[in-house]
This record gives C-alpha cells, sequence and structure tokens, in this order.
C-alpha cells in the first residue's frame, strides 16, 4: 500500500489507513467491558415501551441514520435516528411523546455545542432519560458530564480514532462499529471480515481511486439504499469537506434518485453506487447503475459490492470478504472508498486535507453555535400527555 502523502495530509492518510487495526482494537475494547455493558443495557431492552434515539452532528449523526434500519431489525424494536442539531432546535418535536427513552449520543470530541444540550434537553423535556455516550475524546465536555452518571454509560474508542485531521475518518467508522457490537451483539467474524475488506480497498483499489479523481469530474453523486443511504450522505459531505466544496456532491437512494436529483447528472459526473446485501434491495440498486451507464460513459459509474455481480466489468468493484454482512456492517468497509477519493480529489486539486479551510471559515469542531434556553418543557410534557391520551 503506497498512499501519496504531502505536507498537510499526514494526519488524514494516517487515519485512513489505521481503520483495519481501530476497529480490532475497538472490538476487543468492547468484548473486555461486555458484562458491564450487558448489565446496563439488558433491563432497558426489556422494556417494549422503550425507545431510542441515535444522535449525533454532521458526520455523528449519519452514523445513527445508518444503524437505525439495521439495529430496528435486530433488535425489532423503534430506533430513530435523530440529529443533535435537530433535537436542539426542535427539542419539542423531537420529544413529543414522554416514554422512557436511551439516547445514544455520537461524538468524536464531545465539545460541539449541541452534543451536551441535546442530552440536557432531553433531561428536561422526559421523565426517564438514559444515556449512552459513545466518544473518542475522554476530555471531551460530552464524556465528562456523563461518566460518572448512574443513568449513563460511557463508551471510548481507541485513543488513536480521535482524528486529528479535519475530517472524520476512523473515528466515524469506530464509533459506528462499536454501536453495532454494543446493541446488536458481539460479531468476532463481521470484525475481521471488515479489516480484511478495507485492506482489499488500501492495497488493492487505492489506485483507481486515485485515477477516478484524476479524470477531472466535477460533480460526484453517491447512492445507496436503506442503510446505506445514510453511507452515501457520509461519502458526500467527506469529498465536500476535503475539498472546501469545489467539488460539487449529492447523495441519494436508488428509487429516490430518479425524482428530481437525477438532473445533476451531466457530462462532468461521477456516480459512486453502493450495492445492498439485500437480494430484494439490490434489485433496485443495480436497475439504476444499469440506467445510469447508458446515460454517462460506464466508467462514469462505480458500483461497489460485497456480492458477485452478473456480467461485471471494470467499473464493479467486487469486495468478496465482506460476502454476508448487513447494509450497516457494509457502510464501514465501504466508507474507505469515499475516504481515499475525497482524499485524492482534495491532493488533485492541491489542497490541504488536514485543514482544508485554513481562513477558519469551517472548523474541525464547530464554532459560533449559540444555545438558546429552552422556555418550552412544561408545553412539551404537555403535549406528550395529549398524543399519549389520544
Amino acid at each position: 500500500m503506497s498512499i501519496t502523502t504531502i505536507v498537510g495530509s499526514e494526519a488524514t492518510v494516517r487515519e485512513i489507513t489505521q481503520q483495519p487495526d481501530v476497529w480490532l482494537e475497538a472490538s476487543t475494547g468492547i468484548a473486555a467491558r461486555r458484562e458491564e455493558i450487558d448489565a446496563f443495557l439488558a433491563p432497558l431492552l426489556a422494556r417494549p415501551e422503550l425507545r431510542i434515539v441515535l444522535t449525533g452532528a454532521g458526520t455523528s449523526a449519519f452514523i445513527g441514520e445508518i444503524a437505525a434500519p439495521t439495529l430496528t431489525r435486530t433488535l425489532r424494536r423503534r430506533i430513530d435516528a435523530v440529529a443533535t442539531t435537530d433535537i436542539v432546535s426542535n427539542p419539542q418535536e423531537s420529544f413529543a411523546e414522554d416514554v422512557p427513552l436511551l439516547l445514544v449520543s455520537f461524538a468524536r470530541s464531545g465539545n460541539s455545542p449541541e452534543s451536551v444540550a441535546a442530552t440536557e434537553l432531553a433531561d428536561q423535556s422526559l421523565a426517564e432519560v438514559h444515556h449512552l455516550v459513545i466518544t473518542c475524546d475522554e476530555t471531551g465536555e460530552l464524556y465528562r458530564r456523563h461518566h460518572d452518571r448512574a443513568s449513563s454509560l460511557t463508551v471510548l474508542m481507541p485513543l488513536r480514532s480521535n482524528d486529528e485531521g479535519f475530517a472524520m475518518t476512523s473515528s466515524f467508522s469506530s464509533m459506528l462499529l462499536s454501536v453495532l457490537l454494543i446493541l446488536g451483539g458481539t460479531d468476532d467474524a463481521a470484525v475481521q471480515a471488515l479489516a480484511a475488506g478495507a485492506t482489499t480497498i488500501l492495497d488493492q483499489r487505492e489506485v483507481d481511486i486515485r485515477a477516478l479523481a484524476n479524470e477531472g469530474c466535477e460533480r460526484v453523486v453517491y447512492i445507496g439504499s436503506g442503510p446505506l443511504t445514510g453511507l452515501a450522505r457520509e461519502s458526500a459531505l467527506k469529498l465536500l469537506e476535503l475539498t472546501a466544496g469545489r467539488i460539487v456532491t449529492y447523495y441519494d437512494s436508488a428509487l429516490g434518485f430518479r425524482h428530481g436529483p437525477k438532473a445533476v447528472v451531466d457530462d462532468s459526473t461521477l456516480v459512486v453506487v453502493y450495492l445492498s446485501s439485500d437480494p430484494h434491495t439490490r434489485r433496485y440498486d443495480l436497475d439504476i447503475v444499469a440506467e445510469l451507464r447508458a446515460t454517462l460513459s460506464p466508467e462514469r459509474v462505480i458500483a461497489i459490492s460485497s456480492e458477485p455481480v452478473a456480467d461485471a466489468t471494470a467499473y464493479d468493484w467486487v469486495l468478496p470478504e465482506l460476502a454476508g454482512l448487513d447494509d450497516a456492517q457494509l457502510a464501514i468497509g465501504y466508507v474507505l472508498v469515499a475516504q481515499l477519493l475525497g482524499l485524492s480529489y482534495s491532493l488533485q486539486l492541491g489542497a490541504t486535507p488536514d485543514n482544508p479551510f485554513p481562513s477558519g471559515t469551517v472548523n474541525r469542531v464547530v464554532q459560533g453555535v449559540r444555545i438558546h434556553e429552552f422556555d418550552g418543557v412544561d408545553d412539551a410534557r404537555s403535549v406528550a400527555a395529549q398524543l399519549q391520551e389520544q
């Protein structure tokens, strides 16, 4: 594996390439705390009225969007993905039902203003709240607020997952893997498969990905269905961040893309489609691949798959190591394609991936957010009570 490194890209390169090892470390850490984790979760998960909300801001919010559909199916219970940015600005809508809540918070640093505010608003708005905090920084405000609380469980990621680079890479994938293991159960085989698949991408596809960036496409679209729609959203953001907005990006689901957003496609567009492992969903993914290849030249539509593709071409990238994994797990491996493409575009454009915004207009930890006092707690609980009576 040889990834081009220039001054200003060292942290991003390191944090992308270290992920297979970090995942193994995160899995080992969770296994060591399995008894403590189960003691906290088991009484909560035994309650059918419990609502689970996965929350975070930006990339951390997309963890919830990817994990919620899979965990809903696995646990056969209600699980919602609600960004902290939505909770903070609209707490009455976010917590309209006064039911027991497990709020699962994801944060790289835990110092974003919304991270702590979302947990506080949950406590203010609802009669019973429990917190599961998954974060990469034990010095962060979110971790410090919840570390010693009886109603909270804090889970730290490996130290090196606390990315120093601007874009979240190993922090994102480590927290996604961890919530799947914490709530979905131990899966050593999946972790090993993900590490192997990611190594294949790094060793065998990095040159291909760099070549895609060098083709000069000015628009990049990511498409995925179900949990992979959240991955498509994260992929689009990664490219937007690392190129400081110089590349137009978009994301959608396979079926949703035709309903207007397909208008973004022109002769300078590259499309990456993440193929689902679910046989039913996969048919729709393959349909959009075929449709777009008939519109664009075939090399402008890259399909990423864990299963063999019928009549495969050089633009169907199959990762057999990932065969048999569900879509949320696949997202952990697939995301390396987006991370490497963002890095390659950034270097090709002469940007500095570790700090794409040297002027400080956009920051690694969001700045300038003013948290306004929420005075509607009684109103929120009143609305919740009315809804429960109906």
